[in-house]
């Protein structure tokens, strides 16, 4: 297993050099709460990045500001070279498209069945597709995620860990050139927990993405990233490797692997 984790932090240099994503100088303030204070950081292709941090630190705003969800105060938000902060609604729509976004609760719609809560989203982008087209990509897209068998399912039939996987399923099926994963494994047992984060590589590694992650949970952050960034007082205070950052002369960083 070490050797696995070790394995999967040395990224090759044709990729890593290549930044997909890059923040320069993000702030964001709520009133007179000011949470991010100066974010920077950068996203290389083919790199799963985790973020840590304490609870309302700001790690999820980082991300929704990513996708324009939440406009920003000051700053750049560089996506595949482009500043997104500078678009209109029908340019980022169009950078919008080439990045999935997992939310924490996996958003589907309930009453839906997994194919449909899968089509109308491919339908949304895709509408030049065939009924059979349609139907050949949501069993494709079901079995990357290993649940063929749900797909006459209702989300009130699957288990916390079903959603999960087909939450990412309907990421998925646009096939992203990014994903941004919110808690992935929040509120699911160990067991299911992992199952998630060896999805997370496994996709990784079939669909070549490049994805940051934000988690609580410090076995899926030594799992799936490639390199870890941990924000402090709305700044990244702290980045390297699962075990540089574990081996930190910092206290407040060694807390998180405690």
């Amino acid at each position: 297993m070490e050797d696995e984790i070790k394995k999967r932090n040395i990224i090759q240099k044709s990729e890593a050099d290549v930044p997909v994503i890059e923040i320069k100088n993000l702030h964001k303030s709520f009133g007179t709460n000011e949470v991010l204070k100066g974010v920077n950081l950068t996203v290389n292709k083919g790199e799963n990045l985790v973020i840590l941090g304490k609870s309302g630190s700001g790690k999820s705003i980082t991300i929704k500001c990513i996708v324009g969800l939440m406009r920003i105060d000051e700053g750049e938000i560089n996506v595949f070279g482009t500043d997104i902060t500078k678009l209109h609604i029908a340019e980022l729509n169009g950078i919008r498209v080439r990045i999935g976004f997992l939310f924490q609760n996996a958003a589907l719609y309930d009453s839906m069945s997994v194919r449909d809560n899968l089509g109308f989203t491919l339908k949304r982008h895709a509408k030049d597709l065939s009924a059979e087209e349609v139907e050949s990509q949501i069993k494709e897209i079901l079995d990357s995620v290993g649940l063929s068998e749900a797909i006459d399912k209702m989300p009130s039939e699957l288990s916390g860990g079903m959603r999960k996987r087909i939450g990412l399923a309907r990421t998925l099926i646009l096939k992203p050139e990014i994903i941004l994963y919110d808690e992935p494994t929040t509120g699911l047992d160990t067991i299911t927990s992992r199952e998630i984060s060896e999805l997370i590589i496994e996709i990784q590694k079939k669909y070549k993405t490049t994805s940051i992650i934000i988690t609580h949970d410090m076995p899926c952050a030594k799992l799936t990233g490639n390199r870890l960034m941990v924000l402090k007082e709305g700044v990244m205070h702290a980045e390297g490797t699962y075990e540089e950052l574990e081996k930190s002369e910092d206290e407040w960083v060694r807390s998180f692997f405690l």
